[in-house]
């Protein structure tokens, strides 16, 4: 069989570093490739880096298809979730898989649920597609800090980096030059002064960060104002309180109205009672 090497799949997950492929090569050379390749038809989906060492040194492999593959998409969910599972890749790495996976199970249920007024036609069921293997929606934060295995902070800091920072910003957090917290922190600049920062080095980058955190906990001569999120959620709720006040109002007017009837009954019985006691 002819293996076929999809450039898109081999880039498709971080590739290994340098002294990590040394290694694994080390391995080979010693005790040959025991990991079978990964194929879909003749399109090689796992091992391209042990394709490529075995192909070079003139050594045999072994391949399996997975039956399993019923689509690209099949095949990149696959990858991701076997490389979610590396103790290797950084936490940043983990996070961005778990967020790759979610918008691939997004977009799938998108296109495969049909609308609510649909009904379904005995010609619409029999051209639909085989259905896909289930896979977690990762709906929640807190479902994608489990896949990605980080906490829930981690990941909002992951998914921050991940729409707002600039390449070589990425790059940086990529390669574990400075921090997740940092990273955040610089995420939030203007994209060229984040550019500015990774071109002057990892210090200026610690620096920037520091910048953005001190202008955050810097109060102002009145105080500390409350954020936009604050502020809305402060106008939402004033009608409610003042239509809590009126009611409160109206139950006191009516509280008063109840003790001034109990009153005049109580009056009422009094003189009743007063006139069975005549003599008359």
């Amino acid at each position: 069989m002819d293996i076929v090497v999809n450039e898109e799949l081999k880039a498709y997950i971080e590739p290994l570093t340098q002294d990590e492929h040394d290694a694994l090569e080390r391995s080979i050379l010693a005790e040959g490739c025991r990991d079978a390749l990964v194929l879909w038809g003749n399109v090689l989906v796992d091992g391209h880096n042990r394709y490529g060492i075995c192909t070079r040194h003139g050594l045999p492999f072994k391949t399996v298809q997975n039956p399993r593959f019923q689509s690209m998409e099949d095949v990149h969910l696959w990858m991701i979730d076997q490389h979610l599972g590396r103790r290797s890749l950084s936490d940043f790495q983990r996070g961005v898989l778990a967020l790759r996976k979610r918008e691939i199970v997004a977009e799938r249920r998108t296109r495969i649920t049909p609308p609510p007024e649909a009904t379904p036609t005995d010609s619409t069921v029999d051209s639909a597609p085989a259905p896909a293997p289930a896979v977690e929606a990762l709906q929640t934060r807190e479902a994608l800090a489990k896949a990605a295995r980080v906490s829930s902070n981690q990941m909002v800091m992951i998914e921050k980096i991940s729409k707002q920072a600039a390449p070589e910003l990425v790059a940086a957090v990529r390669t574990g030059a400075i921090s997740l917290n940092a990273a955040a922190a610089v995420a939030t600049l203007p994209v060229e002064e984040q550019t500015a920062a990774a071109a002057a080095g990892v210090d200026e980058l610690k620096q920037a960060a520091k910048r953005v955190r001190e202008a955050k906990r810097k109060p102002t001569a009145s105080g500390p104002a409350p954020d936009a999120s604050e502020a809305t959620a402060m106008e939402a709720a004033e009608p409610a309180l003042d239509s809590l006040r009126q009611r409160v109002a109206a139950l006191e007017a009516e509280n008063a109205a109840l003790r001034q009837e109990l009153v005049a009954l109580r009056t009422m019985a009094a003189a009743a009672t007063s006139g069975d006691d005549s003599p008359f």
